[in-house]
């Protein structure tokens, strides 16, 4: 696998303002917002409900890449084709989520770190041969009382950089995720501070391991408010304090940021990734785009119910939504459309 094909693998991902489709959370995860609705927590219905998604006619004009999880891209459609051959055939690129999760991290209380370096350099042989272009892996950083440690920051950041060297020795693109999360009451300048000294040790992690920056994508969290923050800053606020810590730590050779939605409300992510194209895409050296997951799926998984004659409005529901987030990419977002 040459460099050039990284490059334009990760340029691929983001072109025509399309953006990524997370579709890898875990079982444990799909089950519990199965269980909120009333739908059966099977591996059956895990399935049904997954090609609803890779068929959902479309699809394509919005998504340039989906990010599967292990049993997914095991899955194969009623008429027998792979999950990932499925996307591949519509012009969506398969892509693969290879870490086995957060862990308490020990002797730091209230913090983790996210396991699965080993054997991953024979998982991401297997899931090339499957199919798979790019692969994703997510650290996680609470904000909190005393939190998070350097400690947290520095074994997350150090992961992330030997998960994306091992991605690009085996020819798969790596999405890195260091995501600072919602939860909490801390103020927006909080996260920036927060984010920002993630991103810089995450970076320079990269760079230590010899990552090909040309080669990756980003998928950082946006800065936001805790959700029980007393004040919850404006959709401007927000796009401008992102944008800025963005430019104070991310390289211009990466060639896109694909933002995950963390709990945000569907319509609120759309806007505010809205906001930050009107204000700055003109200026930016990266491709500002979207890797959502709740806010996609989530209005889908309430038209379906896990009921087969609900799949067309359901898909529906889930193109609209992709939709929005790729007219939010070119800055003209309106929700009534």
């Amino acid at each position: 696998m040459t460099a050039q094909t990284l490059i334009d693998t990760a340029r691929a991902l983001v072109a025509g303002d399309k953006g990524l489709l997370a579709m890898d959370e875990s079982n444990a995860t799909c089950n519990k917002r199965f269980a909120a609705l009333g739908i059966p927590q099977t591996e059956a219905a895990r399935r049904d409900w997954r090609e609803l998604i890779v068929t959902a006619p479309g699809l394509a004009d919005s998504i340039g890449g989906a990010i599967l999880f292990d049993e997914t891209i095991r899955q194969k459609t009623d008429a027998g084709l792979p999950f990932a051959k499925a996307l591949a055939d519509a012009g969506i690129i398969p892509g693969i989520k290879v870490d086995t999760g957060a862990k308490p991290l020990a002797g730091h209380p209230g913090e983790t770190v996210t396991e699965g370096l080993d054997g991953l350099r024979e998982r991401l042989a297997e899931y090339a041969m499957m199919g798979a272009r790019f692969a994703k892996w997510r650290g996680v950083i609470a904000i909190g009382d005393g939190l998070p440690t350097r400690a947290c920051i520095r074994v997350n950041a150090h992961a992330l950089a030997r998960y994306a060297a091992l991605c690009q020795e085996a020819g798969l693109v790596p999405i890195v995720e260091p995501e600072v999360l919602m939860d909490g009451d801390h103020s927006l300048a909080r996260c920036a501070e927060v984010t920002e000294e993630v991103l810089h040790r995450t970076f320079a992690e990269l760079r230590a391991q010899g990552v090909l920056l040309e080669g990756m994508l980003l998928k950082p969290n946006m800065v936001l408010p805790g959700l029980k923050a007393p004040v919850q800053d404006s959709v401007d606020a927000v796009a401008e304090a992102t944008v800025a810590c963005l430019l104070r730590t991310v390289p211009a050779a990466v060639p896109g940021v694909a933002f995950l939605s963390g709990g945000q409300p569907a319509r609120l992510a759309s806007a505010r990734l809205n906001e930050m194209n009107i204000r700055f895409r003109s200026r930016l050296p990266w491709a500002l785009a979207f890797s959502f997951s709740r806010a996609v799926q989530q209005p889908a998984l309430d038209a379906w119910k896990g009921e087969a004659a609900n799949v067309a409005v359901a898909q529906k529901a889930l193109v609209q939504r992709t939709r929005a987030n790729r007219a939010a990419r070119r800055g003209e977002y309106k929700e009534e459309a």
